[in-house]
């Protein structure tokens, strides 16, 4: 055992710091700073002058101790024991060095609240938001934020410093497994959302982190596939969302992902994590990996990782041990450990981990906040669930309904969730503790949150029946007999696998055999993300609820009612069939060659000329809106659109005003240049503003100087969607290079 493998061994026993080792040559013991004495905790000077004197102070043990992260909970498949100060179930921990005054980090799973891990013998029942996918479909930034502010909360209530939230990744293959984690389809909206929910977490004094790094679209050989792409296309797809996302939230990590990119690991690749991030993007905090994502130590840490997380999940200590082994051997210099250890720590300041220290694990939090939380999360259930079709206007449900027949989905006992290390347990556990899988990716989740109980508690004078759907003959007879068949189809996923766009279960021909009975028939899905809908010709109105979180049941309910009036639009595109993607294939191992470049999504169908069964942007109201009135004004490279919304209907509701752009060289017949959701009482009217991001106009190209507007006419229309247009107007824009935000 060398000196530095010892290091590594007291650290997974609990040390927080240990000696240097006599092969980099002896020092004296460490002396504890006393309070008084440590000059970087002086909020009034900037955090990058509190690093410089506090990384004076560290010794090279303790510098390596801030770039070794492992998993917080038990994992007796590999042997591994915790430190002792890590929170049992959660995500990681690394050690701090108390001598300096440097906290640990306690970090937490999450996408829509604080996830519980592995094998702990408690788990953490908390709040989940609805899926990321989902908050996206609301197009609405301060939604966003106040969710991500809630999960935030709950993540410093429970004792976490760090909490693993913000994927933002594009939505490439709509089978992956993992898409209900991140923002859709569109760089512009996925960006905007998931930048404004991680700027929320981190209104709580903790670090969030934008993840994962980068072009992870699927699941299939997810530790070993090589994406391989036109470098100047991900920067205006991909890479686009990662930096706007960035821009609206200071992230304090970037966490590189599992996959390969141009043959290197994304953890150990030099243009993802130097070129990109840190040289053009001047970002400046630190870069984890993925758990089980580091693959090397000299190679990654020259590359742009900073820290190593989640071991046992890599093969080796390579930011521990291994790291103490390269500098010995010269491989690696003090420069590029200096390097990283300040980044952590500028990430450490400025986000408040040392001046807010968080305090204690309780494992419940207070009735009170719980019970706070759980309006935020139903609003934001409600504000995401996409009204697709409502023929004759059969929602609302009128109060008048006496015979409601309620089919499918385990809708008397919860709602689904996804699956996977974002699981989020729920005040009073899974609703279906018999639901396969129950270990990993599992758990399969259901909330128990129930939208039949909800819906009896709104329709307290109408019989309501509930039927499994397991026998389609006795669902399409219950079905026969009332005013209105409500079935609930599910569909689950989960981190680590892929899935088809098929609903399982035969759930389509049960669709159809209710339909068949009953002309009222309403599809409610609960699915990931996007599905097949064969049926969707013959039901009478179809609600896509996503993974609703915890208050699903009482927001699908609310929407049903007409208590809310439904204002979410699709952020991806619900496709008429296989043959419309760029890779209609399943998913597979090996090389995927990225050829649509840039054109993503909406963006792949309309330059093909394909239909979808429903556009992105798509989404309905039990009012109407009209948009009108577009007008532009131009200067230099910025393009302010002015326009008019009106509700001309007879109930208040929401409208996501859109804006798209065509132009010369744009890669698409059009792009996503802009958007605003609007709330409006009968009869009201609303000017909107809106400031186009000008890359939106632009063309991304390395060898001619970054995002380039191309001399020529750019015409924006006004929209209810991708494909519903209410307007447009010509601009005139010279050619010029656009300035863009940089950290």
């Amino acid at each position: 055992m060398t000196a530095y493998r010892w290091i590594g061994a007291a650290l997974l026993a609990g040390a927080a710091t240990v000696s240097l080792t006599p092969a980099l040559g002896q020092q004296a013991a460490p002396v504890v700073q006393a309070a008084q004495d440590r000059a970087w905790m002086n909020t009034d000077l900037p955090s990058e002058a509190r690093v410089d004197l506090l990384i004076e102070q560290m010794t090279l043990d303790e510098k390596i101790t801030l770039m070794m992260g492992y998993f917080g909970t038990a994992f007796p498949p590999r042997g591994f024991t915790p430190p002792a100060e890590a929170r049992e179930g959660s995500a990681g921990y690394v050690p701090g060095i108390p001598r300096l005054g440097i906290p640990p980090q306690w970090q937490t799973d999450a996408a829509i609240g604080v996830a519980t891990q592995g094998f702990a013998r408690n788990k953490r029942e908390r709040t989940a938001l609805p899926s990321n996918l989902a908050v996206a479909a609301s197009w609405d930034p301060e939604l966003a934020f106040a969710g991500g502010q809630m999960i935030g909360a709950e993540a410093r209530a429970s004792g976490f410093n760090v909490m693993l939230a913000g994927g933002v990744n594009l939505e490439r293959e709509p089978r992956n497994g993992r898409n209900f984690e991140y923002g859709g389809e569109d760089p512009l909206l996925a960006g905007t959302i998931v930048g404004s929910a991680t700027a929320g977490v981190q209104s709580n004094q903790i670090i969030a982190t934008v993840k994962h790094y980068a072009l992870n679209d699927q699941e299939t050989d997810r530790n070993a596939g090589n994406v391989i792409i036109d470098h100047d296309a991900a920067r205006m797809s991909d890479l686009l969302a990662f930096k706007i996302a960035i821009e609206k939230s200071n992230a304090g990590s970037v966490m590189c992902s599992y996959n390969r990119v141009d043959g290197d690991f994304s953890c150990e690749n030099s243009w993802l994590l130097t070129d990109v991030l840190r040289n053009d993007w001047q970002w400046p905090g630190y870069v984890m990996s993925d758990w089980g994502a580091t693959h090397s130590t000299a190679k990654a840490l020259k590359a742009g990782q900073d820290q190593q997380s989640g071991y046992p999940f890599d093969q080796e200590e390579y930011f521990g041990a291994k790291l103490a082994e390269a500098l010995a051997a010269g491989e690696v210099s003090e420069e590029l450990v200096d390097r990283s250890v300040s980044r952590i720590l500028y990430a450490m300041v400025e986000h408040g981990l040392f001046d807010h220290p968080v305090t204690g694990a309780p494992p419940d939090l207070e009735a009170e906040m719980l019970a706070s939380h759980a309006e935020v999360t139903r609003r934001a259930a409600a504000d995401s669930i996409v009204l697709l079709k409502n023929d004759h206007g059969v929602l609302p449900l009128a109060s008048s309904a006496r015979r409601i027949a309620v089919i499918g989905g385990h809708a008397d006992r919860g709602v689904l969730a996804g699956g996977g290390s974002s699981l989020v347990y729920p005040v009073g556990g899974n609703a279906v503790p018999e639901a396969e899988p129950r270990m990993w990716p599992g758990p399969k989740m259901f909330y128990p949150f129930s939208p039949l109980e909800a819906l009896r508690t709104r329709y307290p004078n109408a019989e309501i029946v509930f039927v499994t759907g397991d026998d389609q003959a006795a669902a399409a007879r219950a079905a026969q007999t009332a005013d209105i068949a409500i079935v609930f189809a599910t569909q689950w996923a989960a981190e680590s696998i892929d899935i088809p766009l098929t609903l399982p279960d035969n759930q389509d021909a049960l669709i159809q055999r209710v339909a068949e009975a009953n002309d009222n028939t309403v599809v409610v899905l609960e699915t990931g993300g996007v599905v097949l809908t064969p049926w969707r010709n013959d039901v009478a109105a179809i609600l896509a609820a996503w993974f609703p979180g915890t208050q699903g049941g009482q927001a699908i309910a609310d929407v049903i009612s007409g208590a809310v009036n439904p204002s979410g639009h699709l952020p991806v595109s619900f496709i008429e069939s296989l043959d419309q993607l760029p890779h209609p294939q399943e998913p597979q191992h090996g090389d995927v060659h990225y050829t649509e470049g840039a054109t993503v999504g909406y963006k792949w169908l309309d330059a093909n000329g394909h239909a979808p069964a429903f556009p992105f942007g798509h989404g309905l109201s039990y009012t109407q809106f009209s948009l009108s009135d577009l007008s532009a004004n131009a200067a230099g490279s910025a393009v302010t659109l002015r326009f008019e919304v009106a509700n001309t209907g007879s109930v208040a509701g929401k409208e996501v005003a859109q804006i798209y752009v065509s132009g010369p060289g744009l890669e698409a017949p059009r792009r996503l240049a802009g958007f605003k959701k609007v709330e409006l009482e009968p009869g009201e009217s609303s000017e909107v503003a809106i400031l186009v991001d000008p890359r939106m106009m632009a063309t991304f190209s390395k060898a001619a100087g970054g995002w380039n507007i191309a001399e020529g006419t750019y015409t924006f229309h006004l929209a209810h969607s991708s494909r519903e247009f209410a307007g447009s107007v010509e601009v005139a824009m010279p050619a010029m290079t656009v300035p863009t935000n940089r950290f």
